[in-house]
């Protein structure tokens, strides 16, 4: 293992050590996956989680590439006969990429240029004359003139080695990163309509953008994508401006000094046009390419979070469920479940407009009917189009129905991508779209991380400017959160997709189709041994994959634990230890028994680490655990509002459905979502709204405004009452 790379990763993470990164690049090596070290493996990491040990593998990418440019513009210079111990010496000690490009400026094979061919004419050798000053330039330049080299007078012969000069000043790394520091420290980021274009934003979008102005450095991440946005789109332009009196004064006092006289006119009017030219556009084009990096980064992040806590919401297990697709012309599409996720029923009703009055006066009846039949306890609407109506006539519906049954109002986001998808044709070859949908909707709250798994996370929706962002970089870290969630809360070997298999720790596209043919072929797995008889599943497969697939009443109860089969002898001997049996696992009397144990003297005498140990205490107190039980349950209803309802200063309980840079938005009830401004989330600042709220969560919200024309409504989370 590379100690460098280690002590370099270090530099970068500081607040971990250098052998907790040497052992984790030394697993990443051999081929194990992050969700299989952060849990299996804690003693060689030192309790890392799985955010340290994707930091780690980001680091290492990071210095890799940077290492691997150093070595070839060290080559390429070398080549060129270029290569000073000096300059050799900065490139080695640079730390970020942009160093590196500017030290090999000077060498980059470039077009050919005005100072190139200025060169061409036998010019460099005043150009050098003028940068030291010398007093005899002026008969040096009497003497260039010369009409077959294209040099007919002095002017001329002025004009080539400014040329000379300017562009040696452009590749200057000096210059470069003093006026990079300056621009980001004082530049700042202007805005203007475009000319021409102002009836091309009609709906007022970029309105806030048509004469704006801030500090780059302040500038937040979603201003900067909407601005980018805005540009695209051709109605604002864009440029970053500063004082450029501060950055003349810095190149001239550095080219000219002190000197007068022809040499120091020509060299400071040189260097001038050679921040104008050069430096100025470039510094430009690479604080605006930094700033939406940076924010493209941020957007990123912003999006695998709300995705997290999407996945992890806390599923409503055991109960039958109607999936409820809302729509006005082509109907509303009904698909029940039953406890386990299958389908049972579907149908189709008409109770909106333009159906009949005959369609829409049966519709009611035939759903009463339906959920009667299919001994229905939860109805899952979709939020989409005609929601809302839907909500109202469920509502109404219910009320007439003797047993108890709630609504709840579900994200579809995504949906109808699912349905039309290969995944939803294979499973429901003769359902429509929307029927699929249906079944969909009902799934997402009995299992939404089973169900969202078989969705491009992108298409979700609970990220801001996510098509703003490179796209290739959101899905990588969209499938990091998938794979963490899936592995977080593991999966049942014997009820699983194989689109929540293939996110399981170790395997493949090609393993979790294997593992549901062999399952469908042999039957349930009753041990998690029988793993190891699936094709193509190898033993580093099995390893990594097994500690996150349950068996439930199988053969072995340690099966339906987070227990990986290699503790298993711990755990047995743990057991033994204190009088107990396998039988015993998820007792009161295991908690009981196991309460206030020594686990560091144990861990001695059971030949396991400290870390490991705890879990297996956890995994024989509460086998067939999940993570999401102590998330907030969904929001059950029975009744309807809508914003003629709101008033200002109303209680209400609310889902949170989005978190963005600015605050959150959460469905109280009626067809627009309200937006808690980040000013309104707590009595106190905060600068990160995800610190005090998160996709998922019941809120507590009060009424600040309603807008029903602009069908806008503003929430606040702070008492207005205390």
């Amino acid at each position: 293992m590379d100690t460098m790379l280690a002590e370099k990763i270090h530099r970068d993470l500081p607040k971990i050590r250098v052998n907790q990164i040497n052992e984790t690049l030394k697993m990443l090596d051999e081929g194990d996956t992050v969700p299989f070290i952060a849990r299996y493996r804690k003693e060689r990491t030192a309790n890392l989680d799985e955010v340290q040990i994707r930091d780690i593998q980001t680091s290492a990418h990071r210095i890799q590439t940077l290492d691997k440019r150093k070595a070839e513009v060290i080559k390429i210079v070398d080549e060129q006969n270029q290569l000073t111990p000096g300059r050799q010496k900065q490139l080695e000690a640079a730390t970020v990429l942009q160093q590196v490009e500017d030290l090999y400026l000077p060498y980059k094979q470039k077009r050919r240029t005005k100072a190139t061919i200025a060169k061409e004419k036998g010019l460099l050798p005043l150009a050098k004359a003028a940068l030291s000053f010398q007093e005899n330039l002026a008969d040096m330049m009497t003497a260039a003139v010369d009409p077959d080299k294209e040099l007919p007078d002095k002017q001329a012969v002025i004009d080539g080695i400014h040329e000379i000069i300017a562009e040696e000043v452009g590749d200057s790394a000096k210059f470069r990163e003093w006026i990079r520091r300056n621009t980001q420290q004082y530049g700042e980021i202007e805005t203007k309509l475009k000319r021409g274009h102002q009836d091309d934003d009609e709906a007022g979008t970029y309105q806030q953008y048509y004469d704006f102005k801030q500090p780059v450095k302040t500038i937040p991440s979603y201003r900067t994508l909407a601005i980018n946005r805005g540009e695209k789109d051709h109605i604002l332009s864009v440029k970053i401006t500063v004082n450029e009196t501060p950055i003349n004064w810095f190149l001239t006092s550095n080219m000219v000094g002190k000197h007068t006289g022809l040499a120091a006119d020509i060299v400071s009017a040189a260097v001038l046009d050679g921040y104008q030219r050069f430096i100025g556009p470039a510094i430009e084009r690479e604080i605006r390419k930094d700033l939406t990096e940076k924010a493209a980064n941020h957007a990123i992040e912003v999006f695998g979070k709300n995705l997290y806590n999407l996945l992890m919401q806390a599923p409503l297990k055991g109960r039958v469920v109607m999936g409820f697709d809302p729509a006005y012309r082509t109907g509303c599409k009904l698909a029940v479940v039953d406890k386990n996720g299958k389908f049972l029923d579907k149908t189709v009703i008409y109770p909106h407009k333009p159906a009949s009055a005959e369609k829409r006066a049966a519709a009611e009846g035939l759903f009463i009917d339906f959920i009667n039949k299919n001994h229905v306890e939860m109805i899952a609407i979709g939020n989409g189009t005609a929601s809302r109506e839907s909500e109202q006539f469920v509502a109404a519906a219910i009320k007439k129905i003797k047993t108890p049954v709630f609504y709840v109002i579900v994200n579809e986001a995504g949906a109808s991508v699912y349905s039309a998808s290969q995944v939803a044709r294979d499973e429901f070859p003769d359902f429509s779209v929307e029927q699929r949908s249906a079944v969909s909707i009902a799934r997402r709250i009995q299992d939404p991380l089973s169900e969202l798994v078989k969705i491009d996370p992108q298409a979700i929706g609970v990220g801001q400017y996510q098509h703003d962002v490179p796209q290739k970089q959101l899905g990588e870290k969209l499938d990091q959160v998938v794979e963490t969630a899936v592995n977080q809360v593991g999966v049942n070997l014997n009820t699983a997709s194989p689109d929540l298999l293939v996110h399981i720790s170790g395997l493949t596209k090609a393993t979790a189709n294997n593992i549901v043919k062999f399952r469908n072929k042999t039957g349930q797995f009753l041990d998690r041994q029988d793993l190891k008889k699936v094709p193509r599943l190898g033993p580093k497969a099995f390893e990594q994959a097994v500690g996150f697939l349950r068996i439930i009443d199988g053969d072995n109860p340690l099966d339906n634990t987070d227990i990986h089969p290699e503790s298993y002898p711990a755990a047995t001997q743990l057991l033994t230890t204190y009088q107990l049996t396998i039988e015993d696992l998820g007792q009161p009397v295991v908690t009981q028994k196991l309460a206030g144990i020594d686990l560091d003297d144990l861990s001695k005498r059971l030949g396991v680490g400290t870390a490991t140990l705890k879990d297996i205490v956890k995994g024989v107190e509460t086998p067939g655990r999940d993570l999401r039980d102590d998330m907030p349950a969904p929001l059950l209803k029975k009744d309807v509002l809508t914003m003629a309802d709101l008033k200002v200063g109303m209680k209400l309980q609310g889902t949170v459905r989005n978190v963005v840079d600015f605050g959150v938005f959460v469905d109280i009830g009626v067809k627009q979502d309200g937006l808690v401004h980040i000013s309104k989330m707590s009595d106190h600042f905060i600068k990160d709204p995800s610190k005090v709220a998160a996709v998922g969560d019941i809120v507590t919200v009060w009424i600040a405004a309603v807008d029903v024309d602009r069908h806008r409504i503003q929430l606040t989370m702070v008492d207005p009452t205390k």
